[in-house]
C-alpha cells in the first residue's frame, strides 16, 4: 500500500440542470423593494392617485426582477466538480472540495448544498462562494466516516444570484457517486512498521540462540559446539573431511487465513466503533506483516453466509484486494454461521496453515458453536482464536460494589468472565492458541502472536 493514490475516489463532474419545472425565484432585495413601495400608502390616504404610483413602482420592481433573472447564467453554464484529495478512511477526517466554474456573462454568488450520507458525520454541507466569469473557484468541507463500505453521495444543489440579488435561480449538478470507506490505513501502516521493527530488534538480540530454528534450509557452516546432531550434513562432512552443520531459517512461504466473524456480536460498539471495525483494522495490519514476512494471506469473512473469500496470495496487488474485501465486510443482525465458515475453510485449505479467527463469544449456557468449529479446524491447522473482549466487564470486576444493584452486576460480570476463561482453556488443551484482548489493543496483540508463532516455527 505504498501508493494510496489508487484508493482516492474519482472526481465527479457535471453541468447544472434546472431544479424542477420552476427553477427560479425572487431574491431578498425583491421583497425589500416591494416593502419600500408601501410608503405610497401614506399619501394615498389623502389622494387615491398615489395608489397608481405604488402600482407603477411595483411594476418597475417586477421588470427589474425579470431583467436580473435574464442576466443570470443558465444552469447548463455552471460546471461543478466534487474533488477528493485522499482515500476515505474510517474515523479519519477527510476534506471534500467542491469546484465551480461559471460560463455566464457576469459574476454570481452561489450557495452549494452537497447531498452527503449521514454516516459521514458532516450534517448537510452548505458552502457559499462568489464565482467570477470563467474562473474556477473552490470551497471545501470536512467529513469523518463512521462506517466502512460503500457510501452514496447524491447531487449538488445550487442557489445563485447576481450582485443585485433581485432574482435567483435554482440548479442541480448530477454528481451522484459511490465512495468506498476503507479501514484506517494510516494507523494500520504505522502499527505495522512499529511492530515489525520492534520484533526485528528483539530477534536480533536472541539471534545466536535461534539460528537452528525453522525447517527451511539456509546455508552450511563448520560444526560448532552446541549444534544438534540432526543438523549435521553428512554428505558435506564426507566431502570436506570435517563436520559440517546445516543452518535453517523460519519458513517464509506459509499460508495464513484470516477468518473474520461479521455476525451480530461484532456489531457491539466500543468508543464509537464497532468490534467489526477493530477486527478489520487488525486483519489489515496482520495481512501486511504476513506478506512482508513472505507468507501468503487469504481472507474469509462470514455472517449467515460467506461475505468475502479471497484465495491465498502475496504482493501489493493482493494487499489491495484484501483491503477492498475488508472495506465491504458489513455486520449482520443475526448470529453468524460458524459451522459454514469452518467447512468452507477445510474445503479451500487442505495443507496445514495458520488460521487467525477474529470473533466474540455469545453468553449462553451451552458450548458456543464457534468453539466447536474451531475444534474441528485444530486437527489440521494451527488456529489463533482471538476473542474481542468487552472493556466494561473487566472494569466491573475491578470496582468494589457499593449497592445491591452494583453487586448483581459485579456477579454477572464475574460469571461471564469465568465462563470465557473456561472455554478458552478448553481450546488451549486442544493445541489452539487463544487470545482475549480489548479492541484498542487488538492489532498489536494479533500481530505479536503471529510473529511469535513464526519465530517458534509453529507453522
Amino acid at each position: 500500500m505504498s501508493d494510496l493514490l489508487h484508493l482516492v475516489p474519482a472526481t465527479a463532474r457535471g453541468f447544472g440542470k434546472p431544479a424542477g419545472r420552476i427553477s427560479f425565484a425572487f431574491g431578498r432585495r425583491f421583497f425589500l423593494l416591494l416593502l419600500i413601495g408601501l410608503v405610497w400608502l401614506g399619501p394615498a390616504w389623502n389622494d387615491a392617485r398615489f395608489l397608481y404610483a405604488m402600482a407603477l413602482w411595483d411594476f418597475a420592481v417586477v421588470a427589474a426582477w425579470i431583467w436580473d433573472l435574464r442576466r443570470l447564467p443558465r444552469p447548463a453554464q455552471l460546471d461543478v466538480s466534487r474533488v477528493w484529495g485522499q482515500p476515505v478512511q474510517l474515523d479519519v477526517h477527510a476534506r471534500v472540495t467542491l469546484e465551480l466554474q461559471s460560463f455566464g456573462s457576469l459574476p454570481i454568488t452561489v450557495q452549494l448544498t452537497d447531498d452527503a450520507p449521514a454516516s459521514f458525520q458532516c450534517g448537510t454541507p452548505q458552502l457559499d462562494l462568489t464565482a467570477p466569469i470563467r474562473e474556477p473557484v473552490v470551497a471545501s468541507y470536512t467529513v469523518r466516516p463512521g462506517e466502512r463500505g460503500d457510501a452514496r453521495f447524491g447531487n449538488v444543489y445550487l442557489r445563485y444570484q447576481t450582485a443585485l440579488n433581485i432574482a435567483e435561480r435554482w440548479a442541480v449538478a448530477p454528481l451522484a457517486q459511490t465512495v468506498r470507506v476503507y479501514p484506517n490505513l494510516e494507523e494500520s501502516q504505522r502499527d505495522t512498521i512499529y511492530l515489525i521493527r520492534s520484533r526485528q530488534i528483539a530477534m536480533e538480540k536472541r539471534h545466536p540462540q535461534q539460528r537452528g530454528q525453522g525447517r527451511e534450509f539456509e546455508s552450511l557452516r563448520e560444526y560448532r559446539e552446541g549444534d544438534e546432531s540432526r543438523d549435521i550434513c553428512w554428505s558435506a562432512t564426507a566431502r570436506r573431511g570435517k563436520l559440517i552443520s546445516q543452518i535453517h531459517r523460519i519458513e517464509r512461504s506459509q499460508t495464513v487465513w484470516i477468518v473474520l466473524d461479521a455476525g451480530r456480536l461484532l456489531r457491539a460498539r466500543v468508543r464509537g466503533l464497532s468490534k467489526l471495525d477493530y477486527a478489520a483494522a487488525a486483519a489489515l495490519a496482520l495481512a501486511q506483516v504476513a506478506i512482508y514476512s513472505g507468507d501468503r494471506v487469504a481472507l474469509l469473512a462470514y455472517g449467515r453466509r460467506i461475505q468475502q473469500r479471497l484465495p491465498a496470495g502475496r504482493g501489493s496487488g493482493h494487499v489491495r484486494a484484501l483491503l477492498e474485501g475488508l472495506a465491504q465486510v458489513q455486520g449482520e443482525e443475526l448470529e453468524a454461521d460458524h459451522q459454514r465458515a469452518a467447512e468452507a475453510l477445510l474445503t479451500f485449505q487442505k495443507r496445514r496453515s495458520l488460521v487467525v479467527w477474529l470473533t466474540d463469544l455469545s453468553e449462553t449456557a451451552a458450548t458456543p458453536e464457534v468453539i466447536e468449529s474451531v475444534s474441528r479446524l485444530a486437527h489440521r491447522h494451527l488456529v489463533l482464536f482471538t476473542v474481542i473482549g468487552q472493556p466494561e466487564l473487566r472494569e466491573l470486576l475491578r470496582n468494589r460494589p457499593a449497592t445491591p444493584r452494583e453487586m448483581f452486576r459485579h456477579v454477572a460480570a464475574q460469571e461471564i468472565v469465568q465462563r470465557r476463561d473456561v472455554l478458552l482453556r478448553t481450546l488451549r488443551q486442544q493445541g489452539v492458541l487463544t487470545l482475549e484482548v480489548d479492541p484498542g489493543r487488538l492489532t498489536a496483540a494479533v500481530v505479536n502472536q503471529y510473529l511469535g508463532a513464526k519465530e517458534r516455527s509453529r507453522i
